[in-house]
């Protein structure tokens, strides 16, 4: 199913055990928060992997030499609250530089439909790449809705990366953000009546901050 969708499944090992113990409904909120952490740098990992390098002179203690460092790349993590929030420490400790925004949306129960209530950014979004961070990608339109107003505060680089997706949310954003690529440890099977996603783990920020 992945394969007719824009999207790059991260299948790393340790990332699949960690999300399969995610899942389980038995999970209290203190792992799960601990698990999605973990989860986060290591898909930061793969999310970086093409960042350019450039060659600067260093001495070690044995001799001069050559060695390569970030060329200048300027990062901004976004997590789209509430249950971003699960995401940014993870990252933050893979790019402890990178500068932190935040976006306020939440899922009308009846329409469906994201509704913005709070925005939050780095004055030079325009300059930075930006990685914008939500656990479930489930009817995607939270997140088209969170890629787009960061374009209308004039981000032009931007990644979003999330935990689990269903077919449905990842179709919405490749068709209104094309330009944005997608990174998710798994896309499950579909939506039900009520937007959640099949099989997924239940309501992510409830689940991370043992809410009902």
């Amino acid at each position: 199913m992945a394969d007719e969708l824009n999207v790059h499944i991260v299948d790393h090992p340790l990332v699949q055990h960690k999300l399969t113990m995610m899942r389980q409904k038995e999970t209290n909120p203190r792992d799960f928060r601990d698990l999605l952490e973990e989860i986060a740098m290591l898909m930061g990992y793969e999310i970086t992997r093409d960042f350019p390098l450039q060659e600067v002179e260093i001495e070690t203690p044995v001799a001069k030499c050559r060695a390569k460092v970030l060329a200048g790349k300027k990062v901004g993590i976004v997590p789209i609250l509430r249950a971003g929030l699960g995401m940014l420490e993870g990252l933050l400790d893979l790019i402890p530089l990178a500068r932190v925004g935040h976006i306020g949306l939440y899922r009308d129960p009846k329409t469906l439909k994201p509704v913005e209530y709070y925005c939050k950014l780095p004055p030079d979004v325009s300059e930075r790449t930006l990685i914008v961070v939500d656990p479930m990608l489930a009817t995607g339109g939270s997140s088209a809705a969170a890629l787009t107003m960061l374009k209308e505060h004039g981000a032009r680089n931007m990644i979003l990366m999330c935990l689990v997706a269903a077919p449905e949310g990842v179709r919405v954003v490749n068709r209104e953000h094309p330009d944005v690529p997608i990174y998710v440890a798994a896309v499950d099977d579909h939506l039900n009546d009520h937007g959640y996603i099949v099989p997924g783990l239940g309501d992510a920020g409830d689940r991370i901050f043992g809410t009902r």
